[in-house]
């Protein structure tokens, strides 16, 4: 072997360059509109251009009319031909006890629409010009209805209403803890904290923006779907339940797919628009979003505010914690984005902290705006956020140092299995460890100096600080993999071609999986091959929750281990030895004490099929906790407000790493949309009107390159997860989880340090130029 194709190189904890990038930088990537299918033809949606009306008529006889139109399809076509409702949020409850409410929602709107952007009807032509011309074509009678989309707003007696069966536009709510016990708890309290914090609502802004083809084999009477997605099993599921068609006769390919976040996890209405029409058409269809498409009608992320009360003791021990929150789940109550603010952020609410008397009370509400759904961290960073924000006005207000006062309150090693209020267990974590390395890393005790120099520049300089977990998993723990020893042959080399059902989506998962299989065979990693994203090849819950890696990667460990012995067992036969005097090392089998051996290849070469094929299921124990610290300086103009992010400094605790180079850049890659949070971006729709206002990219400020410091970070690989068998821990959304807090922290002590600690506790994202220099201007 040479030092290039070495297994030891190419396995765990090395920095193997990501083997999907050349083709990505050649120009070779295969995304869905990179596919052009014999007889394709091109679709446009006409959407609703009002927040809230009555659909009167849509006359689409002008638009059926214009050269190269083959179909238009209207909401009442698709009742017509018996089309399912899309199904909402089916787990939670109202606090009337019925179960969630939500309008009834339909791949295009039927007698009603209820956001900007809702697909009203769908065209169909040769080209996507004179789809696009038809689009324009069709008239559409609309009644307008009052709107609502500010939350406080939806929720005030009297307000519109979304649906009648939700009369206060509560979709659902939950409960946790005791009402009485915090009561109690702050009643004998020294010190009580007060915040009103908002997490603003998000665009998820992938590169790719959403894409179908779509075709129908007449041959086997199956829709083939190719498509950009996360998770293709669950959009199989989804689009062949609308169209009443067993899931067998759906396939969905997943070629690239450039950025997911989150927001492309789930079937959306287009999508089964798409295969309805190529279903009905028998001929191949095809829609790619526009941006300002995306803007208004793919899934949003975020939009929770909370009121927030710590409680402490005269030593600032924490005694409770309680928190209000209203969600804007927007014009339809789907159950990930009822989930996401009802139930997963609430399980990380307390983070990695010892606090076990809690008041929680959480409301789905409905508004006239896109709804919502995951974006990368999903309740996780408006759990974390909320509570960071917490920390450190209790410093504040308590005049405790606030490293001390995180000391005072971490969960400590000896308490593990720790399980917090909510009744999740963490397995693992060495909390106060991990800050320590962060505070040497950032060089916190020599932040005098620099603020001293940046003090003479004219600017304040602040220093913020974020202690934290999050939970990964998405909460389904098997995996099936299948992993298949092929022979070599006149000119290839064998290759072991390992499925997968996790998918990617630009984080490097490939290569990742790839260095496993190397682990486990010992043979070069360009004899590896990883296929994703087929769901005639293997079905799965795909990749959503920083769960690709601890159940996927898991997964993929235990087949090959479990393909190994089953070549042993083939190898035993061939070399006429007992099963147990065969040893494995490095792609050949030998017998212990003898010269005998046969090559792994060669191996497969003698079966009938020239191949060793083995179907592997297999589950971890449980979800993970990765964790960190993140700690960043900022630089403040007071004559503008414009915030510079100077230093950036974490440690992450994501067990044991496979990939350095990945995991770094998935940690650095999430922090700058943390800080893109922070400081910059902002879904925002018009009160009075219900028109978005940042529909495009010249509305809708994106954190850029320049926008991000020299970030430093590090990994601790001392605490391993105990639920599965890698000891690997979730890591793509740690990064945007501890960067917002951290920034908004390091702003809000530049404030305090500069006698403005009243306008501190009012900071509320995004801190643009314009937002903070009217809150330092304001007199509190």
């Amino acid at each position: 072997m040479t030092t290039q194709t070495h297994p030891t190189r190419f396995g765990s904890g090395q920095a193997v360059r990501r083997l999907e990038d050349d083709a990505l930088l050649a120009g070779a990537g295969r995304y869905t509109d990179d596919v052009t299918l014999p007889g394709q033809t091109h679709l446009v949606f006409a959407r609703s251009v009002y927040p809230h009306a009555r659909l009167v008529s849509v006359d689409a006889a002008a638009a059926r009319a214009m050269p190269g139109v083959l179909q238009v399809v209207t909401g009442a076509d698709l009742v017509a031909a018996g089309v399912k409702l899309i199904p909402g949020s089916s787990n939670f409850f109202r606090a009337d006890g019925c179960p969630a409410i939500t309008p009834p929602r339909r791949a295009l709107a039927h007698e009603r629409v209820r956001f900007v952007g809702e697909a009203v009807a769908a065209v169909v032509a040769l080209t996507l010009q004179q789809a696009r011309d038809a689009a324009e074509a069709i008239a559409i009678d609309y009644q307008e209805l009052p709107i609502v989309v500010d939350l406080n707003d939806a929720t005030a007696p009297d307000a519109p209403l979304l649906c009648a069966e939700a009369p206060d536009n509560i979709a659902a709510e939950t409960r946790y803890g005791s009402v009485e016990d915090t009561a109690t708890a702050f009643a004998k309290a020294r010190h009580v904290v007060k915040l009103d914090v908002v997490n603003q609502r998000l665009a998820a802004l992938t590169l790719e923006p959403r894409s179908v083809l779509a075709e129908f084999d007449t041959a086997t009477q199956r829709l083939i779907i190719r498509m950009s997605t996360q998770m293709p099993t669950g959009v199989r599921n989804s689009v062949s339940d609308a169209l009443g068609m067993a899931a067998e006769q759906v396939r969905v390919v997943v070629g690239d797919v450039g950025g997911g976040f989150g927001m492309k996890t789930s079937a959306y209405p287009e999508d089964i628009v798409v295969a309805f029409c190529a279903r009905a058409l028998q001929r191949p269809v095809k829609w790619v979003a526009e941006r300002s498409e995306e803007f208004i009608s793919s899934s949003h992320g975020r939009d929770l505010q909370s009121r927030a009360e710590l409680a402490l003791d005269a030593n600032g021990k924490i005694l409770a914690l309680r928190l209000a929150s209203l969600a804007n789940v927007g014009a339809y109550a789907t159950g990930t984005g009822v989930a996401i603010q009802l139930l997963i952020g609430p399980w990380v609410q307390t983070s990695v902290y010892d606090i076990q008397t809690i008041d929680f009370h959480f409301k789905a509400v409905l508004t006239n705006t896109s709804p919502t759904g995951a974006y990368r961290g999903a309740g996780r960073p408006e759990a974390i956020f909320t509570t960071e924000r917490l920390m450190d006005e209790a410093a504040r207000q308590t005049g405790i140092d606030r490293i001390e006062l995180r000391r005072r309150n971490l969960i400590q090693p000896a308490q593990m299995p720790y399980k917090n209020p909510m009744g999740q267990t963490y397995d693992s974590g060495n909390f106060e460890s991990v800050m320590n390395q962060a505070l040497v890393l950032a060089d916190w005790s020599g932040f005098a100096a620099r603020a001293t120099a940046s003090a003479q520049r004219g600017l304040m300089r602040g220093q913020g600080i974020a202690t934290f977990l999050e939970w990964t998993g998405g909460n389904v723990f098997e995996e099936r993999v299948t992993v298949e020893i092929k022979a070599s042959t006149p000119g290839t080399d064998g290759m072991i071609e390992v499925f997968s059902a996790v998918n990617a989506m630009g984080q490097g998962i490939a290569t990742t999986l790839a260095q496993l299989v190397v682990d486990a065979f010992g043979v070069p990693i360009n004899r590896v091959r990883v296929v994703m994203g087929d769901t005639d090849r293997g079905n799965g819950f795909g990749s959503a929750g920083s769960r690709s890696l601890f159940t996927g990667g898991s997964a993929v460990r235990t087949g090959a281990d479990r393909a190994i012995a089953t070549a042993r067992q083939l190898a035993a036969r061939e070399l006429e030895a007992a099963e147990h005097d065969i040893d494995y090392a490095n792609g050949s089998f030998s017998v212990v004490g003898t010269d005998l051996r046969i090559d792994l290849f060669d191996l497969a070469a003698r079966q009938s099929d020239q191949r060793i094929f083995v179907d592997s299921t297999s589950s971890v124990a449980g979800p993970t906790w990765p964790n960190g610290c993140h700690i960043s300086e900022v630089e403040i103009d007071p004559q503008t407000g414009h915030v510079a992010v100077v230093a950036y400094a974490s440690v992450n605790d994501v067990g044991r790493v496979i990939n350095p180079m990945i995991v770094r850049g998935q940690l650095d890659g999430g922090a700058v949309q943390g800080i893109g949070q922070a400081l910059c971006e902002r879904v925002v729709y018009d009160r009075e009107t219900g028109q978005p206002l940042t529909g495009s990219l010249m509305d809708y400020a994106a954190p850029r390159a320049d926008n991000a410091p020299d970030f430093r970070t590090e990994m601790d690989e001392s605490t391993p997860c105990l639920n599965n068998p890698l000891g690997v821990k979730g890591v793509g959304e740690l990064g945007t989880i501890g960067a917002s807090p951290t920034v908004v922290n390091a702003v809000a002590d530049a404030l305090a340090r500069n006698g403005m600690a009243a306008q501190a506790r009012q900071l509320q994202m995004p801190l643009s130029p314009s937002r903070l220099w009217h809150w330092m201007q304001a007199e509190v």
